[in-house]
């Protein structure tokens, strides 16, 4: 009864989408004139330029090279495991056969995988050339390019800990030299005092200095 009520929904929604593509037409098979199109006061985009095979395929090999769409390797698992987390609850007698179904759903969606492959390459290929893909290909293929791929995340944490480090003493020094260049000013300014008032207190630091 589940299997059939889901076919039967899953029917219905296409269905709806079919009549909903279809308005358009049915709407003008009534002898009525169909209307003028807008006119567009603003001059047409410019059509994009077509991506050569040999351009595509520098993409890729660049791509490949730096792992670029290895993060989206997930993306299948995940929406897997969330449709048995929606499913599986309702009914909790029938988990493993969800959990294998949507495995198999899953593995037949796979080979879908190339057209995201395609469109990132577009995406590439759309902002450098192919020899330049070429050259990013071919260095990230060294060793030296691979090991800038794993221990790159590594020298980044480690600078950044450097920077603040460097942050901290700056900030130090730079308060304390403030706070000597306000006494300067403080009794720089003294023999201007009224009436033989005393001078302001020099400046102190009263607050923690940064480590």
């Amino acid at each position: 009864m589940r299997k059939t009520n889901f076919v039967s929904t899953f029917g219905a929604l296409a269905v709806s989408g079919m009549v909903l593509l279809a308005a358009p037409a049915l709407g003008q098979d009534t002898g009525a004139a169909p209307a003028a199109p807008a006119a567009d006061s603003t001059a047409a985009a410019p059509a994009a330029e077509p991506v050569s095979e040999s351009h595509l395929s520098a993409a890729r090999r660049a791509i490949e090279a730096i792992g670029a769409t290895e993060e989206f390797d997930t993306i299948l698992l995940t929406a897997a495991t969330q449709t048995k987390a929606e499913f599986i609850p309702n009914n909790p007698d029938l988990q493993t056969e969800i959990s294998n179904m949507v495995d198999d759903k899953a593995i037949a969606l796979a080979p879908r995988r190339a057209a995201l492959e395609t469109e990132v390459a577009r995406v590439y290929a759309g902002l450098f050339s192919e020899a330049e893909l070429n050259e990013i290909a071919d260095f990230y293929s060294t060793e030296a390019g691979k090991k800038l791929l794993t221990e790159g995340p590594k020298a980044a944490r480690e600078s950044l800990g450097a920077a603040n480090v460097w942050t901290n003493g700056i900030l130090r020094d730079l308060r304390q030299a403030s706070l000597e260049g306000m006494n300067e000013i403080y009794q720089a300014n003294a023999p201007a005092a009224e009436d033989g008032a005393a001078p302001a207190a020099p400046a102190e630091d009263t607050g923690a200095t940064p480590q």
